[in-house]
């Protein structure tokens, strides 16, 4: 079964951004598009995490791969998010949303891309390869990478989403 291989695509010392992508093998062929898409990104590295085969594997193994390297980078970076994709993007954004500090959203839309960004302040974008058209995943992650998180009123809600992962039962 393929594992998780963490690669950079893009490593330039001037780049101040960051994306880390990853999917299962249902994800696999929209995230091939969308690397070479995001290779043409200027100022932003790029580290593929996989898979790198298009063979089964199970999708938490590379949600864990990209928040991880989200979470640690070898550098400093001004920006960073990171980008997952399976089949329906359900269950890798699930597994994404177990590690603490993510907030992955699971977007279909340029609507549902922009309101991540500016209401929850998401980290992590999912999408669904089954049920997103190229085109679509494109606006998708062109939207996420440009849109700021508003602040103001959302702040509140965002440090209580971050009190929830803290709880104990």
């Amino acid at each position: 079964m393929a594992t998780p291989l963490a690669k950079y695509v893009v490593e330039d010392p001037a780049n101040k951004k960051l994306i880390i992508i990853g999917s299962d093998h249902a994800g696999y062929p929209l995230r091939v598009k969308l690397v070479e898409y995001l290779k043409k990104k200027q100022g932003w590295d790029l580290i593929d995490v996989g898979v790198h085969v298009e063979e089964r594997c199970d999708y938490p193994d590379f949600a864990k791969e990209v928040c991880l390297q989200y979470l640690k980078p070898k550098r400093e970076y001004e920006t960073k998010y990171g980008i997952v994709v399976c089949g329906s993007g359900i269950g890798i954004s699930m597994s994404a949303n177990k590690v603490h500090g993510i907030r992955c959203a699971l977007c279909h839309d340029h609507y549902t891309a922009e309101m991540s960004r500016q209401h929850n302040d998401a980290n992590v974008l999912a999408m669904g390869a089954r049920i997103t058209e190229e085109s679509v995943a494109y606006d998708m992650v062109d939207t996420f990478l440009s849109t700021q998180f508003e602040g103001n009123r959302h702040t509140g809600r965002i440090q209580k989403m971050h009190a929830i992962e803290t709880m104990t039962y």
